[in-house]
């Protein structure tokens, strides 16, 4: 579910859909579209006048569709830009069907867009905020290492509320100011405090870009002491780049110099690999390998230095449905060992909220909770205690799980019902006349199928082939199939059994993955709600049902849709 989008639908024409062909049709396959339809919806083939005036309104669009489809031009514009793109005046894009209170709002409302697009780009501001908490009271009260009286204890035996409290905070925040194309300032400010103690720094520096394979960045940094860094990057082959630099850091007892550098190598089109050098007061040497895959992460990293030497292994699985991802990591060195799992959700189009236990030696159990929107980074690291107890690690680990479902189920989705039950309703508000006109085309559509409805019916009954007994489309149906058949069609489901037998070919029939509410005969009785199709067929003088949602492919026959055998 995503709070941050607030596109509206709009009731647009499907030219794709209304011809079902893919939207990788090839020319033949539009142009046998075009002469199915027209030997219903052609003028020419009906003597009633009122039939005569509907069937022109269809053969029109008809025909429009098939002049855009099979204009190679005009086709790549309509994949681009839509309907909207094909009625242009001048440099202006205008929609045609809209009033001019609507084009100046919608006009409006995409200048805001740009302007913030472009306020972000020029800016790029990013920040963290890093709140550290100390809960090891929960289950190392300190109360119990303290040689205190008998009534203190008493009085620490009665107190139930475990002593909870922020150790430290950091806050990190920059933006950049763009001077040229090829020249940016960024400004960048940290403060941090720790047990009443606080510290802070500003750094400005200054990147210019000599080619796309090579860059140079000096900083001047103050709050510890002045410091000024000189960074560069440069790409050495095809499959080679380094980065590095040096820092010299003024202090009273002198000049502290600093050395990194970085040298990377592409191994495989998925795979790199770095070797890092870091001389000064934090000498070290490490080598990584890092492989990003569609579905996984793996990163394996060797590090040897002072103070501290380790190894460490951690992998990623991406699960792209669910929109999740699972990491657990394992590294150990001179300074113990520690394991790491949690998981990742996306929460919006752009928030991300992970959970992740540590359980490590001596530092305990600590539970990282963490929420990333957009460039801002939310981190409450818990510290929860500092052994490694099996209650920690359980509660860890099972308390975040709840309390995201809790507040899933019963907060986040029914706000979320609640506020597209409202979108809903306003979508069809809006779209009201364009659905009432939609409702009349499907209609006229349907009673000049007629006559090629019994043809498609008796013929495919004749040989006992592809025969749709019932086909509804519309909100999420439930009833059973015997009730299905009997049920009487609501104001959100039409029955659309004559427009799909029309559709029928061969004892086959194929609808693409576009809404099928854009096939002749059909029209959308539910505007932002989900819809599926219902089909219950025949073939062979079996009976068969397949419900497909509305945007999915659907082929029939196929053997698994098969109901019972007589």
């Amino acid at each position: 579910m995503d709070f941050d989008s607030d596109e509206e639908t709009v009731v647009n024409e499907d030219y794709y859909a209304f011809l079902n062909v893919s939207k990788e049709a090839t020319k033949e396959e539009i142009n046998n579209a075009y002469r199915s339809l027209s030997r219903v919806y052609h003028p020419d083939k009906h003597i009633d006048p009122e039939k005569k005036a509907k069937a022109e309104i269809l053969f029109n669009k008809t025909k429009k569709a098939y002049e855009v489809l099979s204009d190679p031009h005009r086709r790549a514009i309509y994949d681009s830009l839509g309907i909207k793109g094909l009625e242009t005046e001048g440099w202006e894009i205008v929609q045609r069907t809209k009033t001019p209170a609507e084009i100046r709002a919608e006009y409006e409302q995409l200048a805001e867009e740009r302007a913030e697009r472009r306020k972000q780009q020029r800016t790029n501001p990013h920040g963290a905020i890093t709140v550290n908490i100390n809960a090891t009271d929960m289950f190392n009260p300190y109360i119990d290492e303290l040689g205190l009286d008998d009534d203190l204890e008493i009085e620490h035996d009665l107190s139930v509320v475990p002593n909870i409290e922020i150790s430290g905070m950091n806050f990190n925040q920059s933006v950049e100011l763009p001077l040229t194309q090829k020249d940016t300032c960024t400004l960048a400010g940290q403060l941090q405090t720790r047990n009443g103690t606080g510290n802070g720094g500003i750094n400005l520096s200054w990147r210019h870009i000599f080619s796309h394979k090579s860059w140079a960045e000096v900083e001047i940094l103050a709050g510890n002491g002045p410091a000024i860094s000189l960074k560069a990057f440069r790409t050495l082959t095809k499959r080679f780049f380094w980065n590095g630099g040096t820092v010299l850091q003024f202090t009273p007892q002198g000049i502290r110099p600093g050395i990194m550098s970085t040298l990377a190598m592409q191994v495989d089109k998925h795979s790199v690999g770095y070797f890092t050098y870091h001389g000064g007061l934090r000498s070290l040497v490490s080598t990584s390998v890092v492989r990003d895959t569609e579905f996984g992460l793996c990163n394996f990293s060797i590090q040897i230095g002072v103070p501290h030497s380790f190894i460490s292994l951690s992998y990623t699985r991406k699960m792209l449905n669910q929109e999740l991802r699972l990491r657990i990591a394992v590294k150990g060195g001179t300074f113990g060992g520690v394991i790491e799992y949690g998981a990742e959700k996306k929460v919006s189009k752009h928030s991300w909220l992970s959970a992740a236990v540590a359980v490590g030696v001596p530092t305990g159990v600590k539970l990282k909770i963490k929420l990333n929107r957009a460039n801002q980074t939310y981190s409450f690291p818990i510290h929860l205690c500092e052994e490694v107890i099996p209650s920690a690690v359980f509660y860890a680990t099972v308390v975040p799980l709840v309390v995201y479902v809790l507040v899933k189920k019963g907060i986040v989705e029914p706000f979320h019902k609640e506020q597209q039950a409202i979108k809903v309703e306003k979508q069809k508000q809006n779209n009201r006349a364009k659905l009432l006109e939609r409702r009349k085309e499907a209609q006229a559509a349907v009673e000049l199928m007629s006559a090629t409805y019994s043809r498609i019916h008796d013929e495919e009954e004749a040989k006992k082939g592809l025969v749709i007994v019932k086909a509804l489309y519309g909100k999420v149906l439930t009833e059973t199939s015997e009730d299905r058949r009997n049920s009487e069609i609501d104001d959100e489901v039409i029955d659309v059994t004559v427009p799909l037998q029309c559709l029928v070919k061969d004892s086959k029939l194929t609808l693409h993955d576009q809404s099928k509410s854009q096939l002749p005969g059909f029209y959308d009785p539910a505007v932002g709600e989900e819809k599926y199709l219902l089909i219950i067929y025949n073939y062979r003088g079996q009976p068969h049902e397949a419900t497909v949602r509305d945007n999915e492919v659907c082929r029939i026959p196929k053997p698994s849709h098969r109901t019972s055998i007589t």
